[in-house]
Parts: structure tokens; sequence; C-alpha cells
């Protein structure tokens, strides 16, 4: 959870032994990443550090001056050496006499290249003259939270003077670019003692001519406000005091569950979006504050947060002492609506005649008093972000509310940055979304061999996961492989029988709450079962049919329910068997079971067609390996039943087949995947048999 101001004081984490060996690149890149650490100094992905190097040069070997700085797009605390653009500083001196004034800044970024050190393909970002033109040789651009507070007062000049006296300066307002870069050279040569600067809001500027200085100073700046906005902030009550009081944890997830796939319904008509929900402190304390609208509406300061966040966000109507959620929900068409009909209007109000196009309208942010906060964006590692660049824009509102007056950025000068020509540039060379981006997908029996390599081929393609199991062991190992490939934002875990009616609900329900809703459910959760029918117990038959018929339908019942509330469709697959086609000697509760599936999947077919929720089946055949069916007496019993042994049946099944191949859990990934993906979008109701060839089990 990131920490609200007032906080604890930043602690160095600079270690001398360690530093000690490392080049001039290498300490920037230990202190780009030690900054970068704490979301009290930055933000992911904002601000910008450098250093200036004497360096050979690759041609003529003579000594050159090569600014390091973070490249575009680059993330400070994770970033590594490849991460810096490097430019020669001659250059960079020489682009003063290209440059054509204000009205042409934008057009010195297209001199950046021409100054590449080295051959470097990291491209330089428009922050570059900000450091090039610092007489310092190391610089550190950071966004943190108490500075920010200062930056976007109504007297934040006056309040940076009493915090720092001369030592940090301030500039007024200026979008980042080649024209700042001059402004920031002209304030140090005329104020030569000066160790930083606060931009108005912005942020802060720090210099010094080592490393560790440069580090040790931009804490000691960002120190010094924390300590003063601790002594200011003591006695008083943030946001004008409490209007609201949260509601239980439980019942601020049950309100998300019900609010998240609702919104999503409203805001996935290009894309499909990806939900987060935040109930930390900071974020409660926002909500439920008295003067949360007013604040609200004034939207961000920094260009870091509004990129992130939208110029501001949308309140839903939600009064947590009513519980009114049934008139939220219903009237929250309107909100979302008039929502974007506000943000429109101040498109046609701030654009340029050669602006780009109105992108999304829809908010990012949603703030719910008594709950929590909402967000929303194309995968969930973004809305993530987003959610916490605006818990760092709250921190900046708390701070600047209590000691003065608090600044959104004048509302055009928002518009220049969002809708800015480079920024549309940056946003045109983003790789093209993977097929399954911005889908959430529900695996049962996600911890067997086929659930986890079904949840394995939807990461592959942008979805993110939830996989669902009995086996509290089995979903450790199967999402700790997952989460190492694709990362933790991508993959949850639900422990879940699906014979429990209230445990699918609740799970469903949480899934929402991870990610907002839900577009594919994989019905995968099964056992098997051998016996003679008059060796079959009544107990032995009511687990088959309570697992592989009654589950199916409780975990089907509940995706389409949530899927309607969405009201942008979905994909069912039931992962069924060739039993359920063709009849096998001794298992006749597995295979009426099995059948049971997949007729209930024709009937969900037919219902959730006027929904554009498709429902397919994949029957798979002698899946042995990785299968937790395979792992009890199961393997032992169709072993007897085919008078063979353990290691015989694969053989077995492999020459029993037409096409002579054994059946791998891939194979039935593969399948899963094209029923749930695009490429099938024209096909429901449809059985796709993934058996290596039996001609017991043709559907025609």
């Amino acid at each position: 959870m990131l920490q609200t101001i007032p906080a604890p004081r930043l602690e160095s984490l600079w270690d001398d032994a360690r530093a000690k060996t490392m080049s001039e690149p290498e300490k920037l890149l230990y202190r780009s990443n030690l900054l970068g650490s704490d979301k009290r100094i930055t933000n992911y992905g904002g601000g910008n550090t450098s250093a200036k190097v004497d360096m050979p040069d690759p041609l003529t070997g003579e000594t050159a001056q090569v600014l390091w700085v973070k490249g575009s797009g680059g993330d400070v605390g994770s970033m590594a050496l490849d991460g810096f653009a490097t430019l020669y500083m001659d250059k960079l001196r020489a682009l003063k006499g290209k440059y054509r004034g204000l009205a042409h800044e934008d057009e010195m970024v297209g001199y950046l290249p021409h100054c590449t050190f080295n051959l470097n393909p990291r491209a330089a970002s428009i922050d570059t003259p900000l450091h090039a033109y610092v007489p310092k040789a190391h610089v550190d651009h950071m966004h943190p939270d108490a500075i920010i507070a200062i930056a976007a007062s109504s007297d934040s000049r006056a309040l940076t003077e009493e915090i720092f006296g001369g030592t940090i300066g301030w500039l007024p307002w200026k979008k980042p670019g080649y024209e700042l870069g001059l402004w920031l050279e002209k304030y140090c040569l005329e104020n030569p003692d000066a160790k930083g600067v606060v931009l108005e809001s912005h942020g802060l500027f720090t210099w010094a001519d080592d490393a560790k200085d440069c580090y040790l100073l931009t804490l000691e700046i960002i120190n010094t406000a924390i300590a003063w906005f601790a002594q200011k902030t003591r006695d008083g009550d943030a946001f004008g005091g409490p209007l609201h009081r949260a509601l239980p944890e439980p019942d601020r997830r049950a309100i998300a569950a019900q609010l998240m796939p609702a919104i999503r319904g409203h805001v996935s008509g290009k894309q499909h979006m990806v939900g987060h929900f935040d109930d930390s402190d900071a974020v409660l304390e926002f909500v439920n504050a008295r003067d949360m609208t007013a604040l609200a509406a004034l939207g961000t300061s920094c260009p870091d947060h509004f990129l992130r966040t939208k110029i501001r966000p949308l309140v839903v109507d939600f009064d947590p002492a009513q519980g009114n959620i049934d008139a939220v929900l219903e009237g929250l068409p309107a909100q979302i609506e008039a929502y974007r009909d506000d943000y429109a209007a101040y498109y046609e109000r701030c654009k340029h005649p050669d602006s780009p196009a109105l992108r999304d309208p829809n908010a990012v942010v949603y703030l719910v008093p008594g709950v929590g906060m909402i967000t929303y964006a194309k995968d969930k590692a973004t809305a993530r972000i987003s959610a916490e660049f605006y818990v760092n824009a709250i921190n900046v509102m708390r701070g600047a509310s209590m000691v003065s007056s608090y600044c959104g950025l004048p509302e055009q000068e928002a518009f220049d940055i969002e809708y800015w020509l480079l920024e549309e540039a940056k946003l045109q060379r983003m790789p093209k979304p993977k097929s399954l981006a911005g889908r959430v997908a529900l695996v049962t029996g996600g911890a067997g061999g086929i659930g986890a390599a079904t949840a394995e081929r939807y990461l592959r393609e942008g979805a993110c996961v939830v996989l669902a199991d009995i086996s509290e062991d089995g979903l450790a190992r199967a999402s700790e492989a997952l989460i190492q490939t694709y990362g933790r934002d991508m993959v949850r875990t639900l422990l879940m029988d699906v014979t429990d009616e209230g445990a699918v609900d609740r799970s469903f329900a949480e899934a929402c709450v991870e990610y907002g809703g839900l577009d594919i459910l994989v019905s995968n959760a099964g056992i098997a079962s051998s016996a003679p029918i008059e060796d079959t117990s009544l107990a032995l038959w009511q687990q088959n049919m309570d697992i592989l018929s009654t589950g199916y339908f409780l975990v089907s019942r509940a995706a389409f329910r949530l899927m309607r509330r969405q009201a942008i469709g979905g994909a069912v697959v039931f992962v069924a068997s060739k039993n359920g086609l063709a009849a096998s000697p001794n298992a006749s509760a597995y295979c009426t079971a099995k059948a049971s599936e997949i007729h209930l999947a024709r009937c969900l077919a037919l219902e959730g067609a006027e929904a554009g929720i498709r429902v397919n089946v994949v029957n798979p055949d002698a899946v042995l390996r990785g299968s937790k069916i395979w792992e009890g007496d199961w393997l032992s019993q169709r072993a007897a039943t085919y008078g063979t042994d353990k290691d015989g049946l694969e053989e077995m099944y492999r020459n029993r087949s037409m096409l002579k191949r054994s059946v791998l859990p891939e194979d039935i990934a593969e399948a899963a995947y094209f029923l749930a993906s695009d490429l099938s979008a024209k096909s429901t109701g449809n059985i796709l048999n993934v058996d290596a060839g039996n001609k017991e089990a043709f559907t025609r």
C-alpha cells in the first residue's frame, strides 16, 4: 500500500561497499533503482535520472562527454543499463542553434537521434534537455507526493521559500520540453548555489557533482518536506473531515463485486477492460471525506498523474449509510454517459486543428464512498498502476489542501499534454494487443494438467487467468510456475469446490473484485471412476454426478449471471470427454456424467446466444500426462479393464487411436483457446474432439 503523508522519513539505502566497484553508469543505475523502489519518491514510470560521463568515442578514441539519461518509457525502479539513452553533450549543446522558439519546440525531439552516442537504440525522452542543460554531472527528477503537494498549492512559490529558503528554487508551470530545459539552465546559471528546483504542478529537480551526493540530496529535500507537512498537519482534518464511514471489508468487497462487472460492461465498448480494486487506508480516507467530490472535480496536477488517470475521476452515487446499491446500478448507465459527454465537451473546448482524434471518453478512476476506488485499463498492470497514481494524487491533495488551497492543472494545459502530438506518436508505437488482451478467464480444475496448460495458453495471448481448484497445494504449484513467466498481475487463484453452491458464488464474486468481471469460463474440474455397474455404489454414482454434472451446472450458472450483467458476451468451454459420446465398459457413472455435461452445453448454447455468450465443448481422450484423474485408482482400474498394466496403458490408447498419436494437455489447451478466442466467434453449440481419432466418438 502506498503511504500517505505525513509519513516516516526516507532512509538511505546506499551501500558504499557495493558502489565502490561500480562505473559511473552503473552508479547511475544503482541510484535510479534505489530512488524508484519507494513510491513516496516517484511513481511507476515517473521521473528520470541522468549522469554526464566522460567516455572514449568509439571512432576517434578521444574523450567525449556523454549524457546518460533514462530513455523513453522506462521505469527508474526496475530499469537496467539498457534503459538509458546515451547522447553526446557537445551535440546536445549544438542543438541550441537549431531551436526556433516555443512554437517549434516539439521539432527538437526529432533532432535527438542525431546526438546518439555509440548507436544506442534506446530512444531519448522529451525530458532529455532538462537534464542536458543543468550544469551539474548528476541530476534527479522525481515526483514525490510531499513535493508535488507543495507544487500543486495555490501559493506554491511562497511555500517553497518557507520550507527550503534559497536552497531549492521554484519555477512556474511549463509543459515538459525544450523550453523548460532552457529555463532550468538559466535558473542554474543565475543561482549557482541552488541545489534544486520545485516545478509548479510537476515535481522536483535536484543536482550534484557526485552520484551518491545527488541521491542523498534528493532524500534530504523530500524528508524536509515530509517533516514540514508532519508538523503543519498534525492537528488538522484531511479533506474537510469524514462525511461517510467505511463499510466493513467483506461488505466493501461485496459492493465492489456488484459494481465492477456493471462498470466493465459499459466501458468495454472498443476493447475489453480489466479492473482493479483499492480500499487502502489512504483511499478510504479520501472517498469518505466531506471535500472529496469538490477536490476530485479539480482534477490531478502532475502530468504523470493525469496521463494515467485522465483529468478527473467519476464519483459513483453510492451512499454507504443507505446501502443503495440497486439504485446505483440502475443509475450507473446515466452516470457513465454523463461523464462521457463531459469528457467530449472538454475535448471540444480544448482541441487544436491538429489534435489527435477523441480517445476513449470513459473514466479510468471510479470513487465509491464507503467502499474504495475502482480503476479500469487495457490490462491489469495498467489498471493497478493507474490506481497507484491516483493514490499519489490523493496524497498530493491531502497535503496541499491542509496547508493551502489545492490547484489542479489548468484544463487547457492538461489537454495539451494528454493530446500532445508527441504522446500520440508514443501511443502509435505501442505493439498491437494480443488476441486475448483485456479478457479474463476462470479455469476450474486449474491445478491439473489440462487446466494449467489452458491457463498458460490464455496467458500467452494476454488474458488474465483465475485458477480455481479444490487442491490448495496444487494451486500453489501451478500458479507459481505461471507467475514466474507472466507476472503476478496476470494470475489469481481460488480454492473452490465446484459442488458447493455458496463456494462457487463467492469465488465468482472474488474474481470480479480481482479483475472486474469475466469473459471466459473453462469448466474443467473432474474426477474419474471405473467399476462394473453391479459394483458401482450410489455414493460413487453421486460423486460423479456432483462434480461432473452439478458442478458444471453451478459454475456455468454463475458465469451466465455475471456475463449477462456485463452485457458484452462471453465464451464458455466445457472440457468433457470422448466417453460422453462413446460408451466405455466399467465406467457407467463417469460416462453418464460426461454425457450430461455435453447436453448441458447444448442447452446453454441455446440460452446464451441472444446475449452473445458462446458455449462449446472440447472432448479429450486418454490425456494421461499431468492429468490429476490418473493419479488415483482410475489408472489401475482402466489398465485392468483393457488387460494391460500402468506402463502399457498410454501405448494402448495411442495405438487405439486412428492417428496413432498421444493426446497431451497442450493439445486440449489449443482447442480451448480456439473456442474462447475470436477465431471461433461464429461458433456455438459445437463439440471439438481432440482424441487422435475415434470413430465411435464422431459427432455426425
